[in-house]
């Protein structure tokens, strides 16, 4: 297959491949779909896929009018007509701006961004920083109508029972799992729903990217992009935020503390109780860490569940 189809980064070729038949025909559609899409949108694509993307195809186009712009589309079952409203409702306050979308493609037109946070040279403290303080700005985005609280915590422990049986060969201490859904029970239990806010559900830093030239609702210098979108504590956010780091907390020669003082500085830059944030962290890291391995990525998820070890009695 060529045109679009080439240069897909790997990981989107794995999660293709891991729908069966839905993947295999969405790659061999995917061509005509960026052929239709560029007519319809009177855009033009400039360069291969983009690499970074794990769920859809996405590359940078040229408008009619000669603005750059993105086209994504996204592989089935990935949420994208979440995102979509979540983006209308946004209108570039926190999030990257949509342009145009088509709910049955599965595609967005999205206004040019620059690097994503990996790629520029801050450290966890600053990228922290700035990921709370363009999350405070993406928190005030109102939920669509009729939304109902996601109950997240729930289903991240009926998700972490499921791999654990899964997986058969258990790829981390069985009180790893133990003390993972005895938080999910606490943020169960805690959640208020006067509290809850439109969180983005996946707000780690490569999902947050630099605006080129500065704009209103991009005060930090940084929008997100691939949101999830629920009704959930918004807590549940810095916790996705304190999964990250592996790297650093492996290399470190007390993790633990290290991991504490990354969550005092999520909990004062996000106003948000340490406790909270603490727990869905290590939720949201045993769930990932299972959910990689189980799909086969294994290079993110081992790494999840060691720093789960060293962490679980902290």
């Amino acid at each position: 297959m060529g045109g679009p189809v080439n240069g897909l980064p790997p990981q989107v070729r794995h999660k293709a491949a891991h729908l069966g038949a839905e993947g295999e025909r969405w790659l061999r559609d995917l061509p005509g779909i960026v052929a239709e899409l560029s007519g319809r949108w009177s855009v033009t694509v400039t360069g291969p896929p983009l690499p970074g993307g794990s769920a859809a195809y996405v590359a940078r186009v040229r408008t009619g009018d000669g603005r750059e712009a993105v086209l994504k589309i996204a592989l089935p079952g990935h949420g994208a007509a979440g995102q979509m409203r979540t983006l209308a409702a946004a209108r570039g306050r926190g999030y990257v701006r949509l342009l145009a979308c088509d709910t049955g493609r599965r595609a967005m037109l999205l206004e040019a961004l620059g690097p994503p946070m990996t790629d520029l040279p801050l450290s966890p403290e600053q990228a922290i920083t700035a990921l709370c303080r363009t999350l405070r700005r993406a928190w005030r985005v109102a939920p669509p109508p009729g939304a109902v609280p996601a109950r997240k915590a729930e289903r991240l422990a009926g998700l972490i029972r499921r791999l654990w049986e899964e997986l058969g060969q258990r790829p981390c201490p069985e009180r790893v799992v133990a003390r993972a859904l005895a938080f999910a029970e606490r943020r169960a239990a805690a959640f208020d729903p006067g509290r809850a806010v439109l969180v983005h559900g996946d707000p780690h830093p490569g999902n947050a990217l630099r605006v080129p030239v500065p704009r209103a609702g991009a005060e930090s210098g940084f929008v997100f992009i691939d949101p999830d979108g629920f009704w959930e504590d918004p807590a549940y956010d810095l916790g996705v935020v304190l999964r990250e780091w592996c790297p650093q907390l492996l290399a470190a020669s007390d993790p633990a503390a290290l991991a504490r003082r990354y969550c005092r500085l999520l909990a004062a830059a996000g106003g948000l109780e340490e406790t909270a944030i603490w727990e869905w962290g290590f939720l949201e890291r045993v769930s990932s860490g299972l959910y990689c391995l189980r799909v086969g990525l294994d290079d993110p998820g081992r790494p999840l569940l060691a720093t789960a070890g060293l962490l679980v009695d902290a």
